[in-house]
């Protein structure tokens, strides 16, 4: 039974953006689940669901062991999510995200290694990535974006 409760979680989270408990205990309830708030509560911190802020501003909750990769650049879930465009000019590549999730997103893409980046400088909401050349800028912007569609299609999946 825990195990079918579990499956059906992560199956509303896909599909549904949940942005509280008690919605996810509304859904679950939908779907034959007699549960309550600690049960609840319990599940997703087995689950390791967090919580990320939506392009509308508001939160939803998402698994976070599902990162989205690219040829070179792996990023976790929660913070692919943040990023809502990239663009690159010579050397650089712009990255916008999320207001406030820059920073994150920027300290993760540091910490990659990767062997085309110098650097990123980030504010609240936008990233300036340094790459070695302008091929590896197009490259990093190629990689940021395949991750944007990645997300796409797995929404689209859901």
């Amino acid at each position: 039974m825990k195990k079918k409760r579990l499956d059906t979680i992560i199956n509303i989270i896909r599909v549904h953006e949940v942005e509280t408990q008690d919605e996810l205990i509304s859904y679950l309830r939908a779907e034959g689940f007699e549960v309550t708030q600690a049960t609840v509560s319990r599940d997703i911190r087995e689950l390791k669901l967090t919580k990320i802020m939506t392009g509308r501003g508001n939160y939803r909750y998402i698994l976070p062991d599902n990162a989205f990769e690219s040829k070179g650049l792996r990023l976790s879930h929660a913070l692919s999510e943040a990023i809502t465009r990239a663009a690159s000019a010579e050397n650089m590549v712009v990255v916008h995200t999320f207001p406030g999730m820059a920073q994150a997103v920027a300290l993760e893409i540091d910490h990659l290694g990767h062997a085309g980046i110098l650097g990123t400088v980030a504010g609240d909401d936008t990233i300036f990535i340094v790459t070695t050349d302008r091929q590896n800028a197009l490259t990093v912007r190629e990689e940021i974006k395949e991750l944007i569609r990645s997300r796409s299609a797995k929404k689209g999946e859901a």
